[in-house]
């Protein structure tokens, strides 16, 4: 208690035979608070905590030389006049500032609103709001699920197309180095059932499963994209998802022709691309639009022509090579025939591209009689999709439930970011076919140097 107020006004000081409380009607009082955290080690203040200090904004500041005890307590009884060479003007009742727990950071002046008082053990996460949903975890309406048919507003498209990027400025060229090296470390950050669930997140939100809105319901004239596809009016979004599974296949051929090191790095390539595969094939996250983007890269003709680089993979990654001959290539094709799993549970999103490019006028390849089966089970596909659209969007929220995903790599794989990669911004306008006629032609172009035709 020998402890004594200080004549600097730049260090902080307490009185034990009456504490009182700052004022902040002076400038000086000021540099006071904003110096209070900052004192030596040396310039010790009373021991008495600050949670115990009397709030009398009215007092003022103490600016007087060290004196002993009777001293202070005799110039305490004094006026405020003779406390100070200037009376300062008397501040209102109001306090200050509130005065923190123990647990807290203590205030300092710069702070102009006053701190709201906790309750009491209240800790900072029980009073902090409850974090909104993400809309792949939104319930569905029962209403909206049941509802009829009503006639359609307007053409629907659940791509954004002018989306901000964060990795892709206003203006890009074609296959940017630095962008093409800061994808490659996001993919390898990302174990490969991570990166299938980003990729099903996009692909619910750009087939319209996922994130519809109730205006958007109301202008396609039905509850889910799945539904729009078989419609006549759903001829844009049939577009947009043929588009996308064509450039997302292309992405995942360049992810294994531009790698022009070791041959070692490019059967990495194929085996982290076979690895995606078994990620999205029904049973795990049942993207099976993903999966036949991902299979439609490893049986491109460029990508499959690379003999040195397959024969790698068997050496060095012989369950990948495996998985990709005995299990996914006999999936893909009976996928493409419409005889592959399809059942809502184990699949989260159906294989549409069949459907659609039979709706956009595609003929079916094959024998006449083969053909003609293989038309028929697709369209008694895309009926039964349809009578399960409901079971569908309720299974992918159950995949997805839970799952916060990493912005930057969410963005990689949406249709815009991709397209603008491939093409470039000014690339990107031109027409599809011409888009990917050109690009074939680079990517034979890579395959060739790569493994040169003997």
């Amino acid at each position: 208690m020998e402890k004594t107020l200080l004549a600097n006004p730049g260090t902080t000081a307490s009185c034990p035979a009456r504490a009182r409380k700052w004022s902040n009607s002076q400038p000086a009082d000021l540099a006071h608070m904003g110096r209070s955290r900052e004192d030596p080690p040396g310039m010790e203040a009373s021991t008495m905590p600050i949670s115990a200090l009397p709030r009398t904004s009215s007092d003022p500041v103490l600016l007087k030389a060290p004196a002993p005890l009777g001293t202070v307590a005799d110039s305490l009884r004094a006026s405020d006049g003779q406390l100070q060479a200037k009376a300062p003007t008397k501040p209102p009742r109001t306090p200050s500032f509130e005065l923190p727990d123990a647990s807290e950071r203590p205030p300092t002046y710069c702070e102009l609103v006053p701190r709201v008082p906790s309750v009491q053990g209240t800790s900072p996460s029980q009073s902090c709001p409850e974090p909104e949903a993400p809309w792949w975890e939104a319930e569905e309406d029962e209403e909206e699920e049941n509802r009829c048919f009503t006639r359609p507003q307007a053409e629907i498209s659940f791509c954004p197309h002018d989306a901000p990027s964060c990795l892709l400025g206003p203006q890009n060229r074609p296959l940017e180095p630095q962008v093409l090296h800061t994808l490659r470390g996001l993919f390898l950050e990302h174990h490969p059932g991570s990166t299938a669930l980003h990729l099903l997140l996009v692909d619910c939100q750009a087939t319209g499963l996922l994130g519809v809105t109730r205006d958007q319901r109301g202008n396609m004239g039905v509850s889910s994209g799945l539904e729009l596809l078989t419609l006549p009016h759903g001829h844009h979004l049939r577009l947009e998802l043929l588009e996308r599974h064509q450039t997302l296949a292309l992405a995942g051929a360049l992810a294994v022709l531009g790698c022009s090191g070791p041959l070692e790095e490019r059967a990495a390539a194929l085996r982290g691309l076979v690895e995606l595969a078994l990620a999205l094939r029904p049973g795990a996250a049942g993207d099976l639009p993903g999966l036949a983007a991902v299979m439609g890269a490893l049986l491109m003709p460029q990508v499959s022509r690379l003999e040195h680089t397959w024969r790698q993979l068997r050496r060095s990654h012989t369950e990948a090579a495996l998985a990709f001959e005995q299990e996914l290539k006999p999936l893909m094709r009976a996928l493409d025939e419409g005889a592959g799993p399809c059942d809502p549970g184990e699949v989260a999103l159906p294989h549409v591209a069949p459907m659609v490019r039979l709706l956009e006028g595609e003929e079916v390849a094959g024998p006449l009689d083969e053909s003609c089966e293989r038309l028929l089970r697709t369209l008694h596909g895309a009926r039964h999709m349809v009578r399960d659209a409901p079971k569908f969007r309720k299974v992918a929220a159950q995949r997805l439930r839970g799952f916060r995903p990493n912005p930057e790599l969410r963005e990689a794989l949406t249709t815009g970011f991709v397209r603008r990669l491939l093409w470039g911004s000014r690339g990107a306008g031109a027409p599809r076919a011409e888009r990917f006629e050109k690009f074939q032609r680079v990517l034979g172009v890579l395959s060739q140097r790569l493994e040169p035709d003997r």
